[in-house]
Order: structure tokens, then sequence, then C-alpha cells
């Protein structure tokens, strides 16, 4: 492919400093907390950027280690990014010489993948490896590379990555998903931004942070647009100038929140909140039995006390957008298991996601996991404290919540990969009043 520089093929992963959580439960938590920026849609539109040389500017922006890896990997490719503030990020991709996303991006963060498009489209080529992420099953790339392919490119696959030409230049064309993948749809529309001529994606995400990134891209000057719920349209551009944007806030975290209220009997304001974002989870936590009201950009919670079996067993399956995410199935079957009743939960996305119950039940849960995507969750439980271990990052966060609702002290191991996702979490929730402390693993000196 021309004249790269030499890599190597070898991988040398950094060290990640093992942490764990350590929680006192049962404590109703109280006051209020801010919702931070999307994490799924700030680093799309970090990748976004390198679709112009022109400086672009992101606030509300959290602060992740996904953020700062990829932010890093953007760095190594020789794009200028700077961190002036709180929430701040600052991107400007000149000449990028380096168009290389290796093995560590990958292994460390999934959505380094997003980099293939915009690199593709904007400089003809790229080498990037196959990436990695949590451990919640299979999800293949073949949709993005086919994506591609639909769009003139030439990849090979070696030694575990990926060599994408574009002779000449990218040409629009119609990209067909044999299902909604996120991910495919927004790399297929980053890619399509600068080719040459008209590009229909079907069916496409219908994701918030996928109409956030179109918002975005078409402050660029993209001409991008949803015309059906399941279709989006794009003209191709021969170059894209530099925008600001705002992140929209995180639905995830929001509903993160709202379950750990409601698992321990407390009332709590969410701040900058997407209610409107949340539909069907708000719509599946009422039937709960979980009251809540909504603001502006504000959600009230009041959790019922647990010991009054007010919350009602129901059935949850989760749905691309605009149905239950999959990301907030975790944490629901936290509250599911305070559930008088039995509850199901088909788990439609990953096959591997419910894997995490094994550790809802070592709290006293009473959980049957069917296969990869059924189980069933009896309730209520009383949990206790006991050792768990996160394998994920939803998973994280839902552990969180099950330990504020047991009974006793509950130690979480692996508690880095929940700050991938979440801004500051232990702070926020010592902000409402929980008792929780993050530790290096093996030692007793608390973390702020």
């Amino acid at each position: 492919m021309g004249n790269e520089r030499p890599f190597h093929w070898e991988f040398r992963p950094e060290p990640v400093e093992r942490e764990v959580f350590r929680i006192e439960g049962g404590q109703p938590l109280s006051g209020q907390v801010p919702i931070s920026g999307a994490k799924n849609a700030a680093l799309k539109l970090l990748a976004a950027a390198t679709l112009t040389g022109e400086r672009c500017r992101f606030s509300n922006v959290p602060e992740i280690e996904d953020v700062r890896v990829m932010a890093e990997t953007l760095r190594d490719l020789g794009v200028v990014v700077d961190h002036p503030a709180p929430n701040v990020y600052e991107v400007a991709s000149g000449d990028v010489d380096w168009l290389f996303v290796p093995l560590e991006a990958a292994a460390r963060m999934r959505a380094s993948f997003m980099l293939l498009g915009p690199l593709l489209t904007r400089f003809g080529r790229v080498i990037i490896s196959n990436p990695g992420g949590d451990r919640i099953g299979r999800r293949p790339v073949n949709l993005h590379v086919d994506a591609m392919r639909a769009l003139g490119a030439e990849i090979e696959y070696r030694n575990g990555y990926y060599f994408a030409r574009a002779p000449g230049r990218l040409r629009g064309g119609e990209v067909h998903f044999p299902f909604v993948s996120v991910m495919g749809t927004e790399n297929a529309i980053l890619a399509a931004t600068l080719a040459d001529g008209h590009t229909v994606i079907r069916p496409a995400a219908r994701e918030p942070e996928v109409d956030d990134l179109i918002a975005f891209l078409c402050k660029m000057g993209a001409e991008v647009e949803r015309t059906a719920p399941d279709t989006i349209e794009v003209e191709g551009r021969k170059r894209l100038r530099g925008a600001d944007h705002r992140v929209i806030p995180d639905r995830i975290e929001a509903g993160t929140f709202v379950i750990a209220a409601a698992v321990t009997g407390g009332r709590v304001t969410l701040e900058g909140a997407p209610c409107e974002l949340l539909g069907a989870f708000i719509e599946t936590v009422g039937r709960v039995g979980v009251e809540l009201s909504c603001g502006r950009d504000t959600i009230e919670v009041r959790g019922a006390p647990l010991e009054d079996g007010a919350y009602r067993a129901v059935d949850v399956e989760t749905a691309p957008y605009p149905g239950f995410a999959t990301d907030l199935q975790p944490p629901t079957c936290v509250l599911l298991s305070q559930a008088a009743g039995t509850s199901r939960v088909h788990e439609t996305i990953f096959e591997d996601r419910l894997e995490w119950l094994v550790e809802l039940a070592r709290m006293g849960a009473a959980v049957t996991i069917e296969d990869g995507h059924h189980a069933t969750i009896s309730g209520p439980a009383r949990l206790h404290g006991a050792e768990v271990e996160i394998g994920d990052l939803r998973a994280g966060a839902s552990l969180i919540l099950a330990a504020l609702a047991a009974t006793g002290t509950t130690t979480i191991h692996g508690a880095h990969h929940v700050h991938r996702g979440y801004e500051n979490i232990e702070r926020k929730f010592l902000g409402l009043g929980a008792r929780i402390e993050r530790l290096a693993e093996g030692t007793t000196d608390s973390r702020s």
C-alpha cells in the first residue's frame, strides 16, 4: 500500500492497573446527580473529526477511559488533539501521515474501528486491526467491511489486520445490512460523506447517537439525511469544514441512576437527563412500579421501600432503538431481582450478555440462565454482600447497583472496566449518600 512506515505485528498490551470497588449497602440514595455526555456519541464524533483538516470542538464530552484511549489513538496517527478544559476536546486532523490503527488500540476499545470509514474516505487508505471490546459475545466487523466494499473499497485481511484502500475515491452506492448495526451504520455514513455520488444505507440504525453524529456532520457541511426511519441517504462532498458540537446526554448512564434510586428505595433527581430518549426503558420500569416523572431536562425518581414488595415482575426483551436498549438490560435485571414474581429476560443482541447474572446470583439473586439469550429472575430476593468479578462495562455498573441494594459489604473486582464508560461514577454515588470506595487491588488505600 505505497510507502507506509514499517510496523511490528507483535501485540504488547499496556498493563491495566487492577482496581476494586468496596461498597457498604443498605443506604437509600438521595439528592441530585448530573448526567454526563454520551459515550456512544462522543467516540464516533471524535472519529468523524478526521474527515476534515480544520478544527473541530466538542463540549460535554465524558471524562472516561474510552475517550482518553480514542484521543491517544488519534494523536498516534498524527492528529492534534487538545483537552483545554474539563469535558472539552479540540481536534485538528491536518496531514495524517500514519494511517495505521494498531492492535494495542483495538484491544482496549472496540470503537477504534470507527476510524475505518473516515480515514479511508479522506486519505484513500488505512490499515486497521480487528477490534477487541467487552466480553459479551461475538461482535463481527464484517458488516463494516462489506459496507466499505459496497462503496468501492478494496480490503484484504492478513495477520489480524484489515488493509483497506480506495482507488481514486470511494463511490456512492447502496449499503444493505442483513440486520441493524449501530456502528456499521455510523461507519458507512462517515465513509459516504466524502464519497463520489449518492449513498443509500438501509436498514439504518435509529439510535439517538446516530442522529447526533448526523447533526454534527451537517454542521461540517455534509449532506446527510434520514429519509425514512430505517433509511439514511448521503450525498458525497469533496471536502468538509470544522465545526463545534455539544455531545448529547448519556441515556444509558441516566437509566443506570434511575435503577440505582429504585433498588435502594431512594429519591434522586437526574439533571441533564434525556427523558425523551428513554421511552421503552421508562415504560418498562413504570410497569415494574417505579415512580418517576420527567421534566424538560430532568428525571425525578422515587424508589419504593423494598420491604413493601411494591415492585412487580415483568418480561423484558431487548431490541434496537426505539426498543429496549441492550445496554440497559443488565441494570434492569438488578431491579427485577427485587420484583415480586418471575420475570423473563430475552437478550436478542449479544449472546453472552446474560453471563454476568452468575455474579448477581452470588449475591443472593434467584436467577436461571436458560441459554445465551434467555434468563428467568424470581423475586423479591434479599441481596447480600459478596465478592464478585466484573466482566464488562454494563455488568460492572449493575453489580454496583446490586451492592448498593444489598445488606453488608460487597467487594467488586475489575473496577477499571466501569471507568471505560461512566464518568466519576463513585463520586456521583458518594454525592447521593452511597458508601462506596475505589481501591487498588490488594491494598486498603482508597482513591478519589
